[in-house]
């Protein structure tokens, strides 16, 4: 019987290893801890492809804060043509005169996170930031004040660390650029 392989290695070419991803998140959540000191901070996932960035940024920081989620979700298959999105799990807690920073795995063409950074607005927080772990500027349509960023990456294909194919390889403890078949 042939040994199947649970990823084609001909699909993934690491981009950076589990101990880069910590290094910078340690980074992050220090610089967090510190530019938030003191203040009244939610920390708002926007899922799915936040989380496993979301849950190790906050065991670095040293500081007090709450957690909420958000996902939103395009209306068509063109959404990144189109910027057409909708909220699909709204927050649970109110940002009224609350310090605010989304968390992303990957900011790209900033259609997505725009919308998001109009709606929050409109809920009246103290401030508003954004952190991600990827920063893909030459995809960028729109453009978002992006706070704390892990890593740039050119315009690829990326899986791993909580991103995916397909709702698939969010597990993969590396960020690798991804040749769809």
């Amino acid at each position: 019987m042939k040994e199947q392989k649970p990823y084609e290695e001909n699909q993934l070419k690491i981009l950076f290893t589990l101990e880069q991803i910590e290094e910078k998140i340690c980074e992050l959540g220090k610089r967090i801890s510190d530019d938030y000191a003191g203040l009244d901070l939610v920390m708002i996932g926007v899922l799915r492809g936040s989380t496993y960035f979301l849950v190790d940024l906050t065991r670095r920081m040293r500081i007090p804060f709450a957690i909420d989620f958000i996902s939103i979700s395009h209306y068509s298959e063109q959404a990144d043509s189109t910027g057409v999105v909708r909220i699909t799990k709204d927050l649970d807690l109110s940002i009224s005169g609350k310090h605010v920073l989304i968390v992303e795995g990957i900011v790209d063409t900033g259609l997505s996170l725009g919308y998001l950074l109009r709606n929050l607005k409109t809920r009246n927080p103290e401030s508003l930031k954004i952190c991600t772990l990827l920063n893909v500027e030459a995809r960028r349509i729109v453009e978002v004040p992006v706070d704390y960023k892990g890593f740039d990456i050119p315009n690829i294909f990326v899986v791993g660390y909580g991103l995916d194919y397909n709702e698939k390889y969010r597990n993969l403890q590396f960020i690798a650029e991804f040749n769809r078949p």
